[in-house]
Parts: C-alpha cells; structure tokens; sequence
C-alpha cells in the first residue's frame, strides 16, 4: 500500500471540500478557489473534516495513481489556506526586476524589455530590484511561471549571471587558463 495514499488529509476549519461525480474537486478557502477532476478510478471520500483516497486494486497504474491523488488534494487544501511561493534571484551587472502596477518588467541583458502580467490566482512581489516572489494558490502554476521566469536568462557556469532559484546552487567552472 502506498505510504503517501494511506496517510488521511485533514481539512482546516474555513476550508470547503466538494466531491462531486466523476471526481470533480472544489476547494474553497480564505485565499481562492482550485478546481481539479481526479481520476475517475479512485474514490475519495469526505468523513466530516478528513479527506481519504483509495484505490480500487493493486494493479500498478492504481498504485501510482493512489499516491498521486492524495499529494495533488493535499496541495490544494494547502493551496487555498497558505498558498504557495517560489523566490528567484537575479544576478548580474545591470539586471534588474521592477513591477508597474500588476506587470513585472525584467532587464535582463538584451535589448529590450521582458514583461510578464499576473495572471488569475499569480501575484509578483519585488522586495528589491535583484529579487522576485512569485505567490499563488495552485502549487503548480507557481512553479511554471517562476520556471518561465528563469527560462529568460538562466544562470551560466563561469561567472553566475542570470536568473536562478534563491536555493538553486549552480556548479561554476573554471575559465580558459593563461599559456
């Protein structure tokens, strides 16, 4: 049996689960609303403020769907009390990150401008110009867009310049060597 499918989910006071047929999830919470359609396989069920999945065999596709289900329910009802966040530095003589109104403006080297809109449920914050936050309540999306962030000038080995995670440890390498 799956360790992580086993464990049971306990839903926070303030925080609304609806199963519906087919699967469908909604999570209301203080933060927003998630919606997501589980596979039609397992069987959630609701028992007052605790969330159980099971599965119906221990067939492999179940077994892998078991685990899967129950962290993708557990992320929501995380998503909609605490939300979520992604912090990214970035490093480099004259880049810099602003926000103007709900944009993020990047400076990143090229010659021209890169801006990302927040998008519904995604918010930036810049506590300084070398500093991005990326928030939201769907732990996914966060990740997607702070990776799309990096995508635009991700960090290179010789000197470290460009966009990375604030945990992110880049292995540097040596340059040429004089004759």
């Amino acid at each position: 049996m799956s360790r992580i499918g086993r464990k049971s989910i306990t839903v926070p006071a303030g925080v609304q689960v609806n199963v519906e047929e087919d699967n469908l999830i909604t999570v209301k919470g203080p933060k927003g609303t998630l919606v997501q359609r589980m596979h039609p396989d397992m069987t959630i069920k609701l028992d007052g403020s605790v969330l159980t999945v099971e599965r119906p065999s221990d067939d492999k596709n179940h077994r892998a769907l078991h685990g899967l289900t129950r962290a993708l329910l557990a992320n929501m009802v995380a998503g909609v009390t605490t939300g979520f966040e992604k912090t990214l530095e970035i490093v480099g003589v004259g880049y810099k990150a602003v926000k103007q109104g709900k944009n993020l403006q990047l400076s990143l080297g090229y010659s021209h401008g890169i801006t990302f809109e927040e998008e519904n449920g995604i918010t930036f914050d810049v506590p300084a110009p070398n500093s991005i936050i990326v928030r939201g309540t769907d732990k996914q999306r966060v990740g997607e867009v702070a990776a799309q962030i990096r995508s635009k000038r991700p960090p290179e080995p010789y000197k470290g310049k460009g966009v990375k995670y604030t945990n992110e440890i880049i292995r540097r390498k040596t340059g040429k060597t004089g004759k």
